[in-house]
């Protein structure tokens, strides 16, 4: 049967006391909707997913899963005044090409897995609805108008629902077109489908699967990135000797010099020497193991395209760049004016912002083969951290 990931991050986030929706806020180097959006990739269950985002931020969130190269991701559509109707709005986006099974998930819970999620779709194969939920664990008080406790409740059989909640699409369909129609309350999805008399499976959630709504919830899900980020530190050098007749490409910027770097590629060795810092960080090698001068494919090779396979490679291996910084060491030309173009460059393809990437120049006050303008070197420290989850 094939399945649908809807995750829904079309909250506004008044709680957090954001002026942004909140699932645009970076945790853990990304933006918050990226963390369920990537669970739902690595699901073999899922064949594609929907992302539905507050009214006028489409845009921005196509670029950012753009960058972050989502391939199962089919469309991003704009939410409702409220998550239901934001639901509603999701559902029939996919009405088009309706799935088996859609699994609707909290944009605003980071930590789901794709276990978890395959639970959910498994569960509604056999039964046609299934949420995750985990059972109450503290005492339950039942307490009157004046904050008095009125009676105990055995907690035994409550359960605290989470995301995601999985069904057959016709059925949450139908389901939520009943709800749109008579009006209502509704706190879940499986509401919906339990008032029109359907049973809903529970699987076993995960306590990690919480929902940000509070700066608390905030400060716990910071607390949990920091504790999976197993940091690593790695160093890239490179030099290339200046000639006559090829252009002179540092950090993915042409720069206006009569000289250019030689090389079997373009020669930058700003993110030559990146690549080795990353890859050195990552224990993978160096960057001439996976792009050998002596393979064709790499003659005059764009160095943005291999530090975005390298990129690439990092992030399989679970690791993220955190920071990296560069020092170029150039007689001449004068590089100043090109830096900012330099780390607007390199930010893109780490898919990380600018403030993470320090690019400097300096010479070598005439001396050795940089000082005689034999050559341009640069040096790169890169920061990494594992990827979460």
């Amino acid at each position: 049967m094939q399945a649908v990931g809807l995750i829904v991050a079309a909250g506004l986030g008044h709680r957090l006391g954001t002026d942004i929706p909140k699932t645009f806020l970076p945790l853990g180097g990304a933006a918050l909707f990226l963390w369920p959006l990537r669970a739902f990739e690595r699901t073999e269950e899922v064949i594609r997913t929907l992302l539905v985002v507050a009214p006028g931020y489409e845009d921005q969130a196509r670029q950012i899963c753009r960058q972050d190269k989502l391939h199962k991701l089919s469309q991003v559509v704009a939410g409702g005044p409220t998550r239901p109707e934001s639901v509603y709005n999701g559902l029939n986006a996919l009405k088009d090409q309706p799935p088996d099974i859609v699994a609707i998930h909290d944009g605003a819970r980071p930590f789901v897995t794709p276990q978890l999620i395959a639970r959910t779709i498994d569960a509604c194969a056999a039964s046609g609805a299934a949420i995750a939920a985990l059972p109450a664990t503290d005492t339950l008080k039942q307490v009157d108008d004046n904050s008095i406790i009125s009676a105990t409740i055995d907690r035994r059989p409550i359960h605290c629902a989470q995301t995601p909640q999985t069904f057959e699409f016709n059925l949450i369909l139908q389901a939520y077109q009943q709800f749109i129609k008579e009006g209502g309350e509704a706190t879940d999805d499986a509401a919906l489908v339990e008032k029109m008399g359907h049973p809903v499976k529970v699987v076993e959630g995960s306590p990690h699967n919480f929902k940000i709504t509070t700066p608390a919830d905030w400060q716990r899900a910071e607390n949990m990135m920091g504790s999976t980020q197993q940091i690593r530190v790695g160093h890239g050098y490179d030099v290339h000797p200046l000639v006559k007749g090829r252009p002179l490409i540092l950090g993915g910027v042409t720069i206006d010099y009569q000289l250019g770097l030689a090389g079997y590629s373009d020669a930058d060795v700003v993110l030559h020497a990146l690549a080795d810092a990353l890859l050195g960080a990552t224990g993978l090698g160096d960057i001439g193991q996976y792009f050998p001068d002596t393979d064709p494919t790499f003659k005059d090779a764009d160095s943005k395209q291999l530090l975005g396979q390298i990129v690439e490679l990092i992030h399989d291996a679970g690791y993220q760049p955190i920071n990296v910084d560069v020092t170029i060491l150039a007689q001449q030309p004068h590089l100043a004016p090109y830096i900012d173009q330099m780390r607007q460059q390199v930010a893109s393809i780490l898919d990380i912002g600018t403030g993470q990437v320090s690019i400097k120049a300096t010479t070598t006050e005439g001396l050795g083969f940089i000082g005689r303008q034999e050559a341009i070197a640069a040096h790169a420290v890169a920061l990494i951290g594992r990827r979460p989850l």
